[in-house]
């Protein structure tokens, strides 16, 4: 009998500690919501390859679009195009302590699922230090290469969370 109470007393705390997360997605940081622009690259003339970055963050959802510059063709001939070309990205993020966590896929220029073509595919993890954040500015910086990237606020967004 004894047994049978603690047994059942397990079962409603475990039930009791479980809850079904909303159908709705996450509200992300407020300091984030908006359209962010890279408008410039630190020393862009001395470097072999650079990308730009254009940021949407909409609730905890973000769209990256990354435009590449290169001296250096590191696709066949068709995929170069002059040494600039357009990648796109979507996904969620996160923002633990003082870090961005970009976690999503590559994309077409619609932001529908890319699984061929040219440049990359599959997903699209990136992380950041966030080294300063006003409300007009946002500086981060690279943990993979160490790249500032310095981001101006282009149009503000008020999260409306939408169904899942």
């Amino acid at each position: 009998m004894l047994r049978l109470a603690i047994y059942l007393l397990l079962i409603l705390c475990v039930s009791a500690s479980c809850r079904r997360l909303p159908d709705v997605q996450g509200k992300g940081e407020a300091f984030l919501q908006g359209i962010w622009n890279q408008d410039s690259i630190a020393n862009a003339d001395k470097l072999l390859s650079y990308t730009q970055h254009k940021f949407k963050f909409t609730c905890d959802s973000f769209y990256v679009d990354l435009t590449t510059h290169s001296k250096v063709n590191y696709y066949s001939d068709s995929c170069f195009n002059g040494g600039v070309w357009k990648e796109y990205a979507k996904g969620v993020y996160e923002v633990r302590g003082d870090s961005l966590f970009l976690a999503g896929t590559y994309t077409k220029s619609n932001y529908k699922q890319k699984v061929s073509g040219c440049y990359q595919i599959g997903r699209y993890e990136k992380a950041f230090y966030i080294k300063s954040s006003e409300p007009g500015s946002l500086h981060l910086e690279s943990v993979g290469n160490q790249r500032e990237c310095n981001l101006v606020l282009k149009e503000r967004i008020i999260c409306v969370p939408k169904e899942l």
